[in-house]
């Protein structure tokens, strides 16, 4: 048996692929992180399905789970917030099953990134304005930045940032960040995407500390910053659907 991946997106349940719901039906052991996954998500896994919630486990007790399930001819899914590509364990869980000889393949979801801009209804790359997303995080109690991976370093790009793990220090990162972009940059802070509790704050680097503390905010939350974030945002327009580009006709 396969241990799958699955990413479920950032919480409403019917923002899963059609392959993850698959998956989900057949499966026999779903293991998923509680902290984060609107538990209407597990609606769709059998009423006889074994449900392990992993968030007060390490990595070595949730393999225990994966290659248990494995070994006694078992469907399993691993499901993880948002998209598997990005902070997920996805890579430590995997090196371990290779290690125990259990295959495994990755079913991607929707990120929360993503989730929080169609909330916001926002594109966040708008021509002359912001070309590139920097997907980072934040660092507190957590595993240690690659060098050179520096806040101030992206954000000099101007690039469109979306900060994960981070809302526990969005004053200060705040502070930071309006050295780049200026006092005035527009942010928007999404909390549980998607879920029934979600909640948007939006505003400027200037004010945004005090709305999140407000909020009493922890965890669950993306923080997006540029320009391409003002509600009344101009920018210019796209070449590919400009009316004086020349176009190849259908032949």
């Amino acid at each position: 048996m396969t241990v799958h991946f699955v990413g479920a997106g950032p919480g409403a349940a019917d923002l899963l692929t059609l392959r993850a719901v698959r998956l989900l039906e057949a499966a026999d052991v779903c293991l998923y992180a509680g902290t984060y996954l609107d538990a209407a998500v597990l609606g769709h896994c059998r009423d006889d399905a074994r449900l392990i919630d992993t968030q007060h486990l390490d990595l070595d007790e949730i393999t225990a789970h994966l290659v248990r399930a494995h070994a006694d001819g078992l469907e399993v899914v691993r499901l993880c917030s948002g998209d598997p590509s990005l902070y997920s364990a996805v890579h430590e869980q995997a090196r371990r099953l290779d290690a125990a000889h259990v295959p495994w393949d990755v079913t991607p979801g929707v990120p929360a990134y993503a989730a929080a801009a169609a909330i916001l209804g926002a594109e966040l790359t708008v021509p002359e304005l912001a070309q590139s997303v920097v997907l980072t995080r934040a660092q507190a109690r957590s595993t240690v930045m690659p060098p050179g991976e520096k806040l101030a370093a992206f954000a000099a790009t101007g690039a469109t940032l979306a900060l994960h793990l981070a809302v526990t220090r969005t004053r200060e990162l705040a502070a930071e960040l309006a050295g780049h972009y200026g006092d005035g940059c527009p942010v928007a802070v999404v909390s549980k995407a998607t879920q029934p509790d979600e909640l948007v704050l939006r505003g400027t680097l200037a004010d945004i500390g005090d709305q999140v503390e407000a909020a009493g905010l922890r965890q669950a939350a993306v923080i997006l910053v540029g320009p391409a974030l003002a509600p009344d945002v101009r920018g210019g327009e796209s070449f590919l659907y400009a009316a004086g580009r020349e176009r190849r006709a259908r032949g």
